[in-house]
């Protein structure tokens, strides 16, 4: 009976992982990308965050939404990950050349895929504090509350790196020196 039980739930777990992933998958992709800049850096952590989820769906406590959990969980996991040797240590791929040419960097298409909107290369090239702020307020139309409650912060310091992010990027566009603190 307890196999059963077993079973039955781990069916269920992989369901709920199944329709996570399709609903959730780009937005977890786009934000893996944002701190990492390299689009199969960010598939890997993307694929990494689902298993995370998949371990962790029997911890769930429904005190947030299934949307919010997932940023959270891979807001954390992307900045353990940039904080970790391998990712500061290793040469990008991007600027691997094979046959003399260079691959296209993942922002190059980013941009492609953005209608080659240039204020994003700009977001690109933010302090990951102010990066993730503006990724989350404008491309994931999270709130400033919500994205307190995903990165852990007082909605007020939210505020003022919103301020902070587009004060800088208003200042780069007019032809400045994008401002990384």
């Amino acid at each position: 009976m307890q196999e059963e039980y077993e079973h039955q739930k781990d069916q269920s777990n992989r369901e709920l992982l199944v329709e996570l992933m399709e609903k959730y998958g780009d937005m977890v992709l786009r934000v893996a990308f944002t701190y990492v800049k390299e689009r199969q850096l960010a598939e890997d952590l993307s694929q990494e965050v689902f298993i995370r989820c998949y371990q962790s769906l029997d911890a769930f406590e429904n005190c947030s939404s299934y949307q919010t959990w997932l940023y959270r969980i891979t807001v954390n996991y992307c900045k353990d990950y940039v904080k970790s040797w391998s990712f500061r240590n290793l040469i990008p791929y991007s600027l691997i050349k094979r046959n003399g040419q260079e691959f296209d960097s993942v922002a190059s298409m980013v941009m492609k895929k953005e209608d080659n909107d240039a204020l994003f290369l700009q977001v690109l090239k933010l302090s990951v504090k102010l990066r993730e702020v503006l990724v989350l307020y404008y491309y994931e139309d999270l709130a400033v509350e919500e994205i307190a409650d995903v990165l852990d912060l007082n909605p007020n310091t939210v505020k003022s790196r919103l301020h902070r992010a587009r004060k800088s990027l208003k200042y780069h566009m007019e032809g400045g020196v994008i401002l990384e603190k």
